[in-house]
Protein backbone atom coordinates (compact mmCIF):
# COMPACT_ATOMS: atom_id res chain seq x y z
CA UNK A 1 0.00 0.00 0.00
CA UNK A 2 3.18 2.44 0.46
CA UNK A 3 4.13 2.21 -2.94
CA UNK A 4 1.30 2.96 -3.85
CA UNK A 5 0.02 6.09 -2.10
CA UNK A 6 4.13 7.27 -2.97
CA UNK A 7 2.83 6.58 -6.99
CA UNK A 8 -0.14 8.71 -6.29
CA UNK A 9 1.68 11.81 -4.41
CA UNK A 10 5.28 12.26 -5.13
CA UNK A 11 4.17 15.08 -3.62
CA UNK A 12 4.53 13.71 -0.16
CA UNK A 13 8.43 14.45 -0.31
CA UNK A 14 7.70 18.60 -0.44
CA UNK A 15 7.11 18.01 3.50
CA UNK A 16 9.87 17.98 4.94
CA UNK A 17 8.54 16.74 8.71
CA UNK A 18 9.32 12.97 8.44
CA UNK A 19 6.50 12.70 10.95
CA UNK A 20 4.40 14.91 9.53
CA UNK A 21 4.84 13.25 5.87
CA UNK A 22 4.53 9.39 7.58
CA UNK A 23 1.32 10.67 9.37
CA UNK A 24 -0.14 11.96 5.73
CA UNK A 25 0.87 9.57 3.79
CA UNK A 26 -0.70 6.42 6.73
CA UNK A 27 -4.11 8.58 5.97
CA UNK A 28 -4.13 7.93 2.33
CA UNK A 29 -3.40 4.39 3.30
CA UNK A 30 -6.37 3.59 5.42
CA UNK A 31 -8.56 5.75 3.36
CA UNK A 32 -7.43 3.15 0.18
CA UNK A 33 -8.01 0.44 2.21
CA UNK A 34 -11.69 1.15 3.57
CA UNK A 35 -12.50 2.59 0.34
CA UNK A 36 -14.04 0.59 -3.06
CA UNK A 37 -11.70 2.93 -5.23
CA UNK A 38 -8.37 1.86 -6.13
CA UNK A 39 -5.48 3.72 -6.77
CA UNK A 40 -6.23 3.30 -10.86
CA UNK A 41 -9.79 4.55 -10.24
CA UNK A 42 -8.55 7.93 -8.80
CA UNK A 43 -6.38 8.22 -12.33
CA UNK A 44 -9.70 7.11 -13.94
CA UNK A 45 -12.34 8.95 -12.63
CA UNK A 46 -13.37 12.57 -12.83
CA UNK A 47 -12.64 14.57 -10.12
CA UNK A 48 -15.89 15.82 -9.06
CA UNK A 49 -19.34 14.58 -9.94
CA UNK A 50 -20.91 17.85 -10.34
CA UNK A 51 -19.57 18.90 -14.05
CA UNK A 52 -21.06 15.83 -16.19
CA UNK A 53 -19.68 12.52 -17.16
CA UNK A 54 -17.62 13.72 -20.36
CA UNK A 55 -15.47 15.63 -17.51
CA UNK A 56 -11.76 14.66 -18.54
CA UNK A 57 -9.99 15.72 -15.71
CA UNK A 58 -9.52 12.74 -13.36
CA UNK A 59 -9.11 12.96 -9.69
CA UNK A 60 -5.62 13.08 -9.38
CA UNK A 61 -5.11 15.33 -11.89
CA UNK A 62 -7.14 17.63 -10.37
CA UNK A 63 -5.69 17.05 -6.56
CA UNK A 64 -2.49 17.01 -7.66
CA UNK A 65 -2.79 20.34 -9.36
CA UNK A 66 -4.39 22.17 -6.62
CA UNK A 67 -1.17 21.10 -4.53
CA UNK A 68 1.48 22.44 -7.17
CA UNK A 69 -0.90 25.70 -7.34
CA UNK A 70 -1.00 25.77 -3.22
CA UNK A 71 2.95 25.29 -3.07
CA UNK A 72 3.70 27.97 -5.76
CA UNK A 73 1.09 30.59 -3.63
CA UNK A 74 2.53 29.53 -0.38
CA UNK A 75 5.95 30.12 -1.49
CA UNK A 76 5.14 33.39 -3.01
CA UNK A 77 3.57 34.36 0.08
CA UNK A 78 6.99 33.80 1.68
CA UNK A 79 8.80 35.56 0.03
CA UNK A 80 6.75 38.70 -0.80
CA UNK A 81 5.02 39.84 2.45
CA UNK A 82 8.05 40.02 4.93
CA UNK A 83 6.84 37.79 7.68
CA UNK A 84 3.49 39.96 7.61
CA UNK A 85 2.02 36.97 6.38
CA UNK A 86 3.87 32.90 6.83
CA UNK A 87 2.94 30.06 5.57
CA UNK A 88 3.87 26.66 7.51
CA UNK A 89 4.65 24.66 3.80
CA UNK A 90 4.68 21.43 5.88
CA UNK A 91 1.05 22.39 6.88
CA UNK A 92 -0.24 23.43 3.54
CA UNK A 93 1.22 20.60 1.33
CA UNK A 94 0.16 18.16 4.28
CA UNK A 95 -3.57 20.11 4.04
CA UNK A 96 -3.61 20.02 0.27
CA UNK A 97 -2.73 16.52 0.17
CA UNK A 98 -5.81 15.60 2.63
CA UNK A 99 -7.86 18.01 1.36
CA UNK A 100 -10.46 15.42 -0.76
CA UNK A 101 -8.95 12.42 1.04
CA UNK A 102 -12.85 11.49 2.62
CA UNK A 103 -13.93 11.26 -1.33
CA UNK A 104 -12.78 7.76 -1.37
CA UNK A 105 -15.03 7.36 1.54
CA UNK A 106 -17.95 9.35 -0.02
CA UNK A 107 -17.79 7.99 -3.88
CA UNK A 108 -18.40 3.87 -4.93
CA UNK A 109 -19.09 2.74 -8.51
CA UNK A 110 -21.90 1.70 -9.88
CA UNK A 111 -22.56 -1.38 -11.93
CA UNK A 112 -20.90 0.20 -14.87
CA UNK A 113 -17.97 1.79 -13.19
CA UNK A 114 -18.68 4.95 -13.18
CA UNK A 115 -18.16 6.84 -10.05
CA UNK A 116 -21.32 8.01 -7.81
CA UNK A 117 -22.04 9.31 -4.34
CA UNK A 118 -23.00 6.59 -2.16
CA UNK A 119 -25.02 6.00 0.92
CA UNK A 120 -22.20 7.12 2.98
CA UNK A 121 -21.28 10.44 1.46
CA UNK A 122 -25.24 11.32 1.04
CA UNK A 123 -25.11 12.05 4.92
CA UNK A 124 -21.10 12.67 5.61
CA UNK A 125 -19.57 14.79 3.04
CA UNK A 126 -16.05 14.20 2.51
CA UNK A 127 -14.54 17.55 4.62
CA UNK A 128 -16.28 15.66 7.34
CA UNK A 129 -14.71 12.13 6.75
CA UNK A 130 -11.89 13.24 6.22
CA UNK A 131 -11.20 14.61 9.18
CA UNK A 132 -12.15 12.21 10.93
CA UNK A 133 -9.29 10.01 8.68
CA UNK A 134 -6.71 12.10 9.30
CA UNK A 135 -7.27 12.04 13.29
CA UNK A 136 -6.97 8.70 13.32
CA UNK A 137 -3.60 8.18 12.02
CA UNK A 138 -2.71 11.33 13.66
CA UNK A 139 -2.36 14.24 11.60
CA UNK A 140 -2.16 17.73 13.86
CA UNK A 141 -5.15 20.19 13.96
CA UNK A 142 -3.76 22.75 11.95
CA UNK A 143 -3.95 19.79 8.64
CA UNK A 144 -7.41 18.74 9.62
CA UNK A 145 -8.55 22.25 9.41
CA UNK A 146 -7.66 22.80 6.08
CA UNK A 147 -9.50 19.43 5.70
CA UNK A 148 -12.33 20.22 7.08
CA UNK A 149 -12.94 24.10 5.60
CA UNK A 150 -11.36 23.71 1.93
CA UNK A 151 -14.96 23.20 0.93
CA UNK A 152 -18.24 25.45 1.29
CA UNK A 153 -18.42 23.90 5.28
CA UNK A 154 -15.27 26.46 5.58
CA UNK A 155 -17.33 29.53 4.73
CA UNK A 156 -18.80 29.53 8.64
CA UNK A 157 -15.43 29.96 10.41
CA UNK A 158 -12.52 31.58 10.21
CA UNK A 159 -9.72 30.10 8.36
CA UNK A 160 -5.81 30.15 8.87
CA UNK A 161 -3.31 31.37 6.05
CA UNK A 162 -3.03 28.14 4.91
CA UNK A 163 -6.84 26.77 4.90
CA UNK A 164 -7.15 29.87 2.60
CA UNK A 165 -4.66 28.78 0.11
CA UNK A 166 -5.65 25.23 0.16
CA UNK A 167 -9.97 26.40 -0.35
CA UNK A 168 -8.65 29.08 -3.47
CA UNK A 169 -6.41 26.69 -5.04
CA UNK A 170 -9.10 24.45 -4.99
CA UNK A 171 -11.76 26.55 -5.92
CA UNK A 172 -10.07 28.47 -8.61
CA UNK A 173 -9.73 25.04 -10.24
CA UNK A 174 -13.11 23.94 -9.52
CA UNK A 175 -15.54 26.76 -10.20
CA UNK A 176 -14.50 26.98 -14.22
CA UNK A 177 -15.87 23.95 -15.10
CA UNK A 178 -18.80 23.87 -13.06
CA UNK A 179 -19.98 27.60 -13.66
CA UNK A 180 -17.82 28.37 -16.96
CA UNK A 181 -19.65 30.47 -20.10
CA UNK A 182 -19.62 28.69 -23.05
CA UNK A 183 -19.60 31.38 -26.16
Amino acid sequence: MRNTVNKLWPELEWIQDKDLREKTTKTWELALKRSVLTAEDLNRIPFTLLCGPDLKVTFMDHKRSVVHIAKDAGNTINEMYKGELTVNMDVLISGAILADVGKLLEYILDENGKAVQGAYGKYLRHPFSGVSLAEECGCPPEVCHIIATHAGEGNMVKRTTEAYVVHHADFMTFLPFKERLVV
